[in-house]
């Protein structure tokens, strides 16, 4: 029962950050590797701490205070920088829910290993842990993730921003630790400000989604049509591409025209595939779309990034653009 009373809270939290990613963004198989890697990096955080406990002259509230909430933070958010690289997360949504799980997992390992030696049967202090310590780590990694993966979007994602967002989750960890509050009032104010937050990040978040997928869509299907019909160099677009011959090799701006072409049509199919999944409806995968991706690919290294600086009037290749071709794999 004390175990339930701990984790069930965490849980039902992450279900309803789940509920409200009306997109679908979140892949499965990650989201249980979220879980998994929090299980794994308490462990992991356990022998540090103890490391640091048994070599270093520290005492355990220092311990507990200063140098384990950097540890674990630290730990935590590894999953979330492999899943960045990967380019696995696009927006704010899918990265607080990654996140949150990554700390439901550690919230998980420590509350049985907290059970397995520290049997105490006061109902009152494991709705304590399941309330206010469990979704504490989950908040905070969260949080991480949503600093970490709004700098990537704005192309930002430098050492200033990773570390800010690790002192955020760091301060509000320690701070937590610390125990400044009453334990009940500071659950309380958990539970109660936490689903606020997140609720008004996320609905900033799908606006922010809607028109990104309204006006990008639309225009590049307009031009898309335009290359299917022969009439691209009558465009915009085709006019700033025929401006570029004097500076780039005929072979070049073929590559380019090429590498136009394909980009838009994976763009298309990637946000016709949000869409979908947004009215739950089936996602469609054509059987191409690897050879596609990989001519992509292939053709971005032809045309080099001063090709790719150059085309950036017409398209960009950012961060959330990556995302958006990785994710029909």
């Amino acid at each position: 029962m004390e175990i339930g009373l701990s984790i069930f809270p965490v849980i039902l939290f992450l279900i309803f950050l789940a509920l409200l990613d009306s997109f679908k963004l979140v892949i499965k198989r990650y989201l249980f590797g979220a879980i998994l890697w929090g299980i794994i990096s308490a462990v992991l955080a356990y022998y540090a701490n103890t490391f640091i406990l048994d070599h270093e002259k520290v005492s355990l509230p220092v311990l507990s205070r200063y140098l384990a909430p950097a540890s674990e933070e630290i730990i935590k958010s590894l999953f979330i920088f492999l899943i960045l690289a990967k380019k696995r997360i696009g927006f704010m949504i899918d990265g607080a829910i990654y996140g949150f799980a990554v700390g439901a997992g550690f919230a998980l390992s420590e509350n049985i290993f907290y059970l397995n030696t520290n049997h105490d049967p006061n109902i009152f202090l494991w709705i304590i842990r399941g309330f206010g310590t469990a979704i504490m780590h989950g908040g905070c990694t969260s949080l991480l993730s949503l600093i970490l993966i709004n700098s990537k979007n704005r192309d930002k994602f430098n050492l200033v921003h990773i570390t800010a967002g690790f002192l955020a989750a760091y301060c509000i960890h320690s701070a937590f630790n610390h125990f400044y509050i009453d334990p009940v009032a500071q659950t309380i104010g958990i539970i109660t400000l936490l689903p606020v937050i997140f609720v008004l990040i996320f609905k900033y978040n799908e606006k922010q989604l809607q028109n990104w997928l309204e006006i990008e869509f639309n225009s590049e299907v307009e031009l898309l049509n335009m290359i299917n019909k022969g009439q691209f160099m009558e465009t915009r677009s085709g006019e700033y591409l025929t401006s570029l011959k004097n500076r780039f090799p005929g072979e070049i701006i073929l590559d380019m025209y090429c590498f136009i072409s394909i980009y838009l049509e994976l763009s298309i199919k990637a946000k016709r595939n949000i869409m979908l999944k947004e009215n739950g409806f089936p996602i469609i995968i054509e059987n191409d779309l690897e050879e596609k991706i990989s001519e992509l690919a292939e053709l971005r290294k032809q045309i080099g990034k001063v090709g790719e600086l150059t085309l950036s009037p017409l398209i960009r290749m950012n961060y959330r653009d990556l995302w958006k071709i990785n994710s029909l794999k």
